[in-house]
């Protein structure tokens, strides 16, 4: 028996609040289903398996870090919309470690082809990249490379890897420059 309120809406939004409590490795439909006050069962009526749980929470986690960016974009180029997208990438993490996590899980290919927030998220990084007269091969180069700059430093950041007397902030915002001048001064392709 289903117990009444529950929707696939509703869990998906209770396993994203638990990812960032309790890690998004540690959300499990049976702990989902004892905060509901459910057996685990009642759950299987509106996700099909933790696997399909895990893809609602990166979805919804993407849709919201997707809004966060475009709205910080929104307006600004080069450097100004750089620093824009990268702190609400960065403020993000921190305020929502599970969620932060479940957006960099991969994808099944159907599911990621219908996550508007992933495609958001992708559309927006190129959009912001292009306003640098980037094209492609570089294009996708330099999104990769910010993503794995961005996503680097907020990760080693969580994880307490930093460790020298510098301020953080101080390497954030000299890496954020290393990064606009980087762009600016794109090489050349061989």
């Amino acid at each position: 028996m289903v117990r009444a309120g529950l929707t696939a809406d509703r869990v998906t939004r209770a396993a994203a609040d638990l990812a960032d409590e309790v890690g998004f490795e540690n959300v499990k439909v049976s702990v989902l289903a004892r905060g509901f006050g459910v057996k685990d069962a009642s759950l299987y009526s509106h996700v099909r398996n933790l696997q399909d749980l895990r893809s609602r929470v990166a979805m919804l986690a993407a849709r919201d870090l997707a809004g966060r960016i475009t709205a910080a974009v929104a307006g600004r180029a080069g450097r100004d919309a750089l620093v824009a997208f990268a702190h609400a990438y960065r403020d993000f993490a921190h305020r929502h470690p599970g969620r932060y996590a479940a957006v960099q899980i991969p994808l099944p290919p159907q599911v990621a082809a219908d996550s508007a927030g992933h495609l958001a998220i992708i559309e927006t990084t190129y959009a912001m990249l292009r306003a640098y007269g980037l094209a492609e091969p570089d294009l996708t180069d330099a999104v990769r490379l910010l993503r794995s700059a961005i996503h680097g430093f907020v990760s080693l950041e969580a994880a307490g890897g930093f460790g020298a007397s510098r301020a953080v902030q101080a390497s954030w915002d000299r890496s954020l420059d290393a990064l606009h001048t980087l762009l600016e001064n794109w090489p050349a392709s061989r």
